[in-house]
């Protein structure tokens, strides 16, 4: 058992955990925040994806105890369903969901790209290196490939990230 103290959505959160707790685990079973899904649980589907001091994590390949300090960001962190995050309102607009699964990962993963694309973070579609990665359907394709949608919402999820990066632009 080890202690560990973290934010999550900006409540403070202190937890005397097994250290082979996950992330994923403490966030569904211990703080009952059931929007990130457990999917694959091998870090290969995205359905976990949260963020962690801004950066997009497989919740699933994490251990809560590596988080002491940091902030993190779930579905349920970034909006409301009274004051949804643009993410989230672009996601309804264009169907980027059919059964839903996978849509909280898919956003966390979203928002975290677009934040990816403006600090300069090269993918491997980049195809200058010297300058600032644009907002592309390869960019957002590549960066987005550790997410997967089984319904193939894959063209309405592209449409949504591109309408939240031209408003952010």
């Amino acid at each position: 058992m080890s202690k560990v103290s973290f934010s999550v959505n900006g409540e403070a959160h202190a937890l005397e955990l097994d250290t082979r707790t996950t992330l994923l685990d403490v966030l569904r079973e211990h703080l009952h925040l059931t929007g990130t899904k457990k999917g694959c649980d091998h870090g290969q589907c995205g359905a976990c994806t949260v963020m962690v001091d801004g950066r997009r994590i497989n919740a699933c390949l994490s251990l809560a105890v590596m988080h002491e300090g940091d902030t993190i960001t779930t579905i349920e962190g970034l909006g409301s369903p009274e004051n949804l995050h643009a993410m989230q309102a672009a996601f309804v607009k264009h169907d980027g969901y059919q059964c839903g699964y996978c849509t909280p990962g898919q956003i966390c993963s979203s928002v975290a790209v677009l934040e990816e694309i403006k600090a300069g973070i090269p993918s491997h579609v980049t195809a200058d290196l010297t300058a600032a990665p644009q907002v592309t359907p390869e960019e957002i394709r590549e960066r987005m490939s550790g997410n997967i949608c089984r319904c193939g919402a894959y063209s309405n999820i592209l449409e949504a990230i591109t309408e939240v990066a031209e408003r952010q632009a």
